[in-house]
């Protein structure tokens, strides 16, 4: 393809931020925009005052300003149906149709296939009536996996210690509808360690990428309430090349083929949330696009061009990527409070005397200056030789950063970590 192209990039977080960057580094991107994106993202692309589910706002763009290419970032978009109306309108996109996002805005429709297509994963039940769930729970055994059937930003999924949690936990979903209206499901709890597979996918075409982990929990040692992930690494040195060969065989090839067979072929990011049980890798979850924050570590890592790739992914050719064997750590730094109530607004001081890359997550920039303006606020990365040098070198980084009213783990990639210094 030639120079000179055009990238609308919609979303405004961490991940967005990411794409971005490494866009840019493509030598035939000559112009990138980001809907909505944030004070960071200002700094590589141009922002647009656009909603990410505004989608005639933002087709109206991509056709006004002839862009090349539209990378969509956050499911509020896919559910939104902006991938089928570009799709309409003759705009190259990479991000999955509504239909096709189904695998993520509907956890029961993502058990109906593994089951229907014999795909890997834990046994459940869905119910819409908390007293019918409560009962459920009450002749099963615990730990407990309770999942809201919709979107819930990664934070509709308890896991039950014992009756007390699983009952306050219904109560929230089903009686209170804290996310919404939809439906619960009822998971068996899968043991082992937990990574993150995202692979790029045409149809049948299945690219993968580079493995990483997420860290949910909001404090050290996986305590608190779910985030929206609190850090992550890559790579992923307990999953053998032969586990990752089984999960793309066995998990991401045959449900990229059970869409297509559904008649809702795929195209985008499927990512797998997958556990290395004893009897091998299982699906948590899948989302159908970039995950957030494994984003952040993955695409650093990426050493050809991420433009080349996704349009070889979008065209269905042969492509495969080339890898850094760096290894890379990110850890978020968010709001005190988050994930439940926080302040805005305090100044985010130290962010010109970091060395390694920082992703945006919730700034605000007033009068030259980054302000505190959500949840989960900035995402500092560092690249090692192995991931206990990369842990040393982001601590080194954070510590530049100043500004009370943030925190941050201090044990990303811990389990890593005491692994490969024994």
């Amino acid at each position: 393809m030639d120079k000179g192209k055009k990238v609308l990039v919609v979303g405004s977080g961490g991940r967005e931020h990411a794409i971005v960057k490494s866009l840019a580094k493509s030598p035939k991107v000559a112009e990138i925009f980001c809907a909505p994106g944030n004070a960071g993202i200002a700094n590589d692309a141009k922002c647009l005052p656009i909603k990410v589910d505004d989608v005639e706002g933002l087709v109206n763009f991509a056709q006004r300003n002839h862009i090349d290419l539209t990378v969509i970032g956050p499911e509020a978009a896919l559910v939104a149906g902006l991938a089928d109306a570009m799709l309409q309108n003759d705009i190259r996109v990479f991000g999955p149709t509504k239909g096709a996002t189904q695998i993520e805005s509907s956890k029961e429709f993502a058990k109906m296939l593994m089951e229907k297509y014999g795909i890997p994963t834990g046994k459940y039940k869905s119910f819409s009536a908390f007293e019918d769930a409560l009962d459920y729970v009450k002749k099963g055994s615990f730990p407990s996996v309770i999942k809201y059937d919709g979107l819930a930003a990664g934070k509709g999924v308890v896991i039950a210690q014992n009756l007390k949690d699983a009952e306050i936990a219904l109560r929230e979903m089903l009686h209170d509808h804290k996310f919404g209206d939809d439906k619960v499901i009822i998971e068996e709890f899968l043991e082992g360690p937990e990574f993150s597979f995202m692979c790029f996918v045409s149809g049948e075409k299945v690219y993968p990428l580079e493995l990483a982990q997420d860290h949910k929990r909001a404090f050290d040692g996986d305590k608190g309430p779910n985030t929206g992930g609190m850090g992550a690494y890559s790579p992923v040195p307990f999953i053998s090349e032969k586990v990752k060969n089984e999960a793309l065989e066995k998990i991401m090839k045959p449900t990229a083929k059970a869409l297509m067979d559904m008649g809702l072929p795929f195209c985008g990011v499927l990512y797998g949330g997958l556990i290395l049980t004893q009897e091998g890798p299982k699906v948590i979850e899948f989302n159908a696009r970039f995950g957030d924050p494994e984003t952040e570590v993955v695409l650093p890592r990426l050493e050809s061009d991420l433009f080349d790739f996704i349009n070889y992914a979008i065209e269905g050719k042969g492509f495969i990527p080339q890898w850094s064997h760096d290894a890379v750590i990110g850890v978020v730094l968010a709001s005190k409070g988050y994930p439940g109530s926080y302040k805005k607004g305090e100044e985010i001081k130290g962010l010109e005397n970091i060395q390694t890359e920082v992703f945006h997550m919730g700034t605000a920039e007033m009068n030259g200056k980054f302000h505190v303006a959500g949840g989960r606020v900035l995402m500092v990365t560092a690249h090692g030789d192995d991931l206990p040098e990369a842990a040393l070198n982001v601590e080194k980084e954070i510590k530049l950063i100043e500004c009370p009213s943030l925190f941050h783990r201090t044990d990303i990639g811990k389990y890593v970590l005491n692994t490969e210094s024994k």
